[in-house]
């Protein structure tokens, strides 16, 4: 049942699925072969880019940010598909990012 629609990342999403039965086995392996961070991880850089309270950043954006983890202005620009970040926003992001790398 859905309780609450929210974005979360892959990494996040683990902790819901059942590790009991033999469908949920399979979609955690699947996700796995995806996931780059933990979920602790995962929250803990959620916190700190909803921390930077940039306008711009949507709950969405965060959770690609969290999946892609992009090294590059390139790669963080192609998550913004309806705005553009100035040079110090994606500086804040990426700094973000690879300090939880």
């Amino acid at each position: 049942m859905i309780k609450d629609r929210e974005p979360i990342s892959m990494s996040e999403s683990l902790e819901y699925v059942s590790k009991d039965d033999e469908k949920g086995k399979e979609v955690i392996g699947f996700l796995r072969k995806f996931v780059k961070l933990d979920s602790k991880k995962a929250k803990e850089l959620r916190d700190k880019l909803q921390g930077l309270e940039l306008m711009k950043l949507r709950e969405e954006d965060i959770s690609k940010i969290i999946d892609a983890l992009p090294e590059t202005a390139a790669e963080l620009n192609k998550i913004f598909s309806e705005v553009s970040l100035d040079e110090e926003e994606i500086k804040k992001i990426l700094d973000m990012v690879k300090e939880l790398k």
